[in-house]
């Protein structure tokens, strides 16, 4: 590992945060974020760092203090902000206590607070105060961890690393393990670093670089010595399009496995978000001799638990082929885990909280030989960080199978980490929206309707696979959302009159996310001409992609759904034409009705799989935002001629023909959807008309 430190930078730190923070305080940030950007030493929101430097008050007195990590905050992208301010001196009083519990800590560390609004200081705070040095840096490194966390672990850290470097047994994080770290301190005053076994890796110093920059070494050390790790490895690309098609084949039978149960009172299900994990390192290790042993025991440190449980599942699909032997093998592998993990709460059910609930028996992880890993997480972020670690894990665990044996935290000490309260703070405080966890499938998202029912997905906490044509439309699409949204939006170029893209895309979708939830059907286009005049080729051009592209899309979703098990909800777009045609209108109203007929048949024959398909029927949407309509753009330079208005007429004369004198929007229409894919009623085979009231589009 090398130092990446840089003078020129640093100084741009001070220079830009200096003025209001201090150069202590910009430097911390700096080094910090070094630290953070290496994912060898520290994952989202794992490690800690400090510095003791003055503050002042309102009344300009002086203070000690201490800026520490809060905790959760993600080291790579801290800000100056991101260090609680804590004042130094009372801090240091406490270790002349025997035993601090963890509601008392909390509230020590909240007392002694002289900035607000950083958020919580890291379990590790007093680790910071009772230990002298200035700087100070903690990581989880691999490479140190790989020492510590096999037999004889101790020993061989403290062999690799030198002297100078003090080895400590594990010891409970929080006030336990300040207590131990600065009797180690005192007793070797000459150290210059300290490991805490089967947790991490602390340096200090004089200033930033040094204490960064001891970190970069010891872990270069540790890397040096290590045998069995990590070589560069290639995947054919038969074998790469086997094991994608396997998790296409597999994941949607686990998510629907790992999903909640039904809610009787709104027909709902808490839904998991799956990312698989499948580079040719992990699928090798999975399939290595005696692999599954240290796979299936518990993490690296304490501080993954609440992300990936105590230990992954096993599932060996190799023998199960496809189709339903594929959901009995997950079926069985959950189960194992499940009874596993109700013993453990058995044996220390005298060690739970009486605050706490215990978490389902559902695994996070799912170790699949042949196809490598599966990640769950109750959104994204969660899922990535489920699967960030689980990466590492099993680097760390191959790299020790090659000369030792892989050991990790007692039972006792797993239980306790697990159901502490100060852990379970940090999955506390994010709400989701109404559809967290759940995924969508929108054709036609380029268009103005489409985009507008794009974000409202992603405001209410979907997940967004947008398609439609290849093009500038969906990429100037995906741009925008992801600025606002990020990775919750991906873009699938598809055409749904090609069934072999249509299956793509549904894959694409799986492997990203594991499964679908919603789909939306909104492609089509429009043609004018009267029946007289009307062109075969046209016609047929409509009946492509507003018929046989609806067909394909349900056919899809229907199999997916099955594969599932877990129900869903797909929402046509249709039109007010399919109820009220208009002259020269007749090859869309002829293709949106059959297309509508077929989304009604799918309400019958989906419904045995708890899947809802329901209908919107809007009136003229001309735009969102800046994004015009497609199929406006096509047709609405007739009807201005036919009726000699320009774009604002047009516009104008389609709301005044409505009963309620109402625009018709692209939120409107996305609301409608909301709706439906929110199951606010118990409800398929519907329309729900958007269209402002046409009296001549009555009955529904």
């Amino acid at each position: 590992m090398k130092s990446l430190w840089s003078e020129t930078e640093a100084r741009r730190f001070v220079d830009l945060h200096g003025p209001a923070w201090g150069e202590a305080l910009a430097l911390r940030t700096y080094s910090a974020r070094l630290l953070g950007a290496e994912p060898g030493l520290v994952l989202h929101g794992g490690g800690n760092t400090s510095v003791k430097a003055e503050t002042s008050d309102v009344f300009g007195d002086r203070h000690e203090a201490l800026f520490v990590k809060a905790s959760g905050a993600d080291l790579a992208a801290i800000g100056p902000d991101g260090h609680v301010c804590l004042a130094l001196g009372p801090l240091r009083r406490l270790r002349a206590l025997d035993r601090l519990g963890d509601d008392e800590m909390v509230w020590e560390l909240r007392r002694q607070l002289l900035r607000a609004g950083a958020g919580a200081p890291s379990i590790e705070a007093l680790v910071h105060a009772f230990l002298p040095h200035r700087f100070i840096d903690h990581t989880h490194a691999d490479a140190v961890l790989a020492l510590t966390n096999r037999a004889g672990g101790e020993a061989l850290a403290g062999e690799v690393l030198g002297d100078g470097v003090i080895v400590m047994p594990y010891a409970e994080p929080g006030f336990e393990l300040a207590k131990a770290a600065a009797d180690a301190f005192e007793a070797a005053p000459a150290a210059r670093a300290m490991v805490w076994a089967r947790h991490g890796l602390v340096t200090w110093g004089r200033d930033a670089r040094e204490s960064y920059e001891a970190t970069i070494e010891l872990v270069s050390r540790a890397e040096a010595c290590l045998t069995g790790r990590a070589r560069a490895r290639v995947v054919s690309a038969d074998q790469a399009a086997r094991t994608r098609e396997g998790i296409a084949d597999a994941a949607p039978v686990l998510r629907g496995l790992l999903a909640g149960p039904r809610d009787e009172a709104t027909g709902r299900r808490r839904r998991v978000v799956v990312r698989a994990l499948a580079t040719a390192d992990v699928l090798e290790l999975l399939e290595s001799p005696g692999m599954r042993e240290a796979a299936l025991a518990g993490p690296l440190t304490s501080d993954h638990l609440i992300r990936t449980g105590p230990w992954p599942a096993w599932a060996t699909l190799e023998a199960a082929g496809g189709g339903p032997a594929i959901a009995d093998v997950f079926r069985s592998a959950i189960g194992a885990y499940a009874a596993r993990y109700r013993d453990y709460l058995q044996r220390h059910a005298s060690m739970m909280p009486r605050e706490l609930d215990a978490f389902e028996a559902l695994p996070r992880v799912v170790l699949a030989p042949g196809l490598g890993a599966f990640c769950a997480g109750r959104d994204l972020r969660d899922a990535e960080i489920a699967r960030d670690i689980t990466a590492h894990t099993l680097a760390v665990k191959a790299s020790i199978a090659g000369s030792g044996t892989y050991e990790g935290l007692p039972e006792r000490d797993l239980f306790h980490m697990e159901y502490r309260t100060l852990q379970h703070a940090k999955l506390a405080g994010r709400e989701g929206g109404a559809l967290t966890g759940e995924v969508a499938i929108v054709t036609g998202a380029a268009g103005a309707i489409g985009s507008g029912i794009c974000r409202a997905l992603l405001e209410a906490g979907c997940l967004v696979a947008a398609t439609d044509l290849p093009g500038p439309g969906l990429e100037s699409l995906v741009t925008e959302l992801s600025e606002v949204f990020g990775p919750a939006i991906i873009g699938v170029p598809m055409d749904v009159t090609d069934a072999g893209a249509v299956g793509e895309a549904w894959r694409r979708v799986v492997e990203e996310w594991g499964g679908v939830d919603l789909v939306v059907v909104n492609a089509g286009i429009a043609h004018v001409s009267s029946l007289a005049t009307m062109d075969l080729s046209a016609f047929r051009r409509l009946e492509r992609v507003n018929v046989e592209g609806t067909l394909l899309v349900l056919g899809e979703a229907a199999r997916l759904f099955e594969r599932q098990g877990s129900g869903g909800d797909v929402v046509l777009v249709s039109t007010k034409n399919v109820f009220a045609p208009g002259a020269k209108f007749g090859a869309y109203s002829a293709t949106k009705a059959a297309s509508h007929q077929l989304a009604r048949i799918a309400s019958l024959e989906l419904a045995g799989l708890d899947v809802r398909v329901n209908m919107v029927a809007p009136d003229a949407v001309f735009s969102d935002g800046s994004r015009k309509s497609g199929l406006w753009a096509e047709v609405g330079p007739d009807r201005m001629r036919a009726r000699g208005l320009d774009e604002a007429g047009l516009e104008a004369y389609y709301r005044s023909r409505n009963l309620l004198k109402a625009p018709v929007t692209a939120r409107h229409v996305a609301n409608a959807v909301l709706f439906f894919a929110t199951r606010q009623t118990p409800t398929t085979g519907a329309t729900i008309p958007v269209d402002g009231g046409l009296p001549d589009a009555t009955p529904r």
